[in-house]
C-alpha cells in the first residue's frame, strides 16, 4: 500500500468538551474523518489581539486524508466558535496498513452527509 501523502492528522483546539464532541461526531458522520481523538485538559498559551492568553482547551486529533482538508476547513470555519480555529495538517508518512486501510475505506464511502451528519 502506498502510504506517503495519502493520510494526515489535523489538529484543532476547542474551548470545551461539548464543542469538541459535537465537531468530532459531525466530522465522522460526514465521512471527513475516520477517527477523532478528543483530549481534554490541554493548556494553551498563545498571543491574541496583542495579549498573551492562557486557556484550558480540548485538543482534537483528526485522522483523515489530505483531500478532505479543504472540506474540513470549510466545516470548521462554519461551525467552530473561535474566530480563527486552529487547523494544522500534519502528514502521516506511514503506519499500520490495516489501520490506514480502515481510514481510507471510511472516508471513501462518501463525502455526502449521512443521517445525523451536518450539511456542508
Amino acid at each position: 500500500m502506498k502510504m506517503k501523502d495519502e493520510f494526515c492528522l489535523i489538529l484543532c483546539t476547542c474551548p470545551d468538551m461539548d464543542v469538541a464532541q459535537s465537531l468530532a461526531t459531525r466530522l465522522i458522520g460526514d465521512h471527513l474523518a475516520a477517527c477523532v481523538n478528543v483530549l481534554p485538559g490541554v493548556r494553551s498559551v498563545y498571543v491574541w489581539d496583542g495579549k498573551i492568553e492562557n486557556a484550558q482547551e480540548v485538543q482534537l486529533f483528526i485522522k483523515t486524508q489530505p483531500q478532505c482538508y479543504e472540506a474540513i476547513s470549510y466545516f470548521m470555519k462554519a461551525h467552530h466558535p473561535y474566530e480563527v480555529p486552529e487547523l494544522l495538517m500534519v502528514p502521516i508518512n506511514g503506519g499500520d496498513e490495516g489501520y490506514l486501510a480502515w481510514v481510507k475505506d471510511w472516508i471513501g464511502v462518501s463525502h455526502q452527509p449521512q443521517a445525523g451528519g451536518s450539511s456542508l
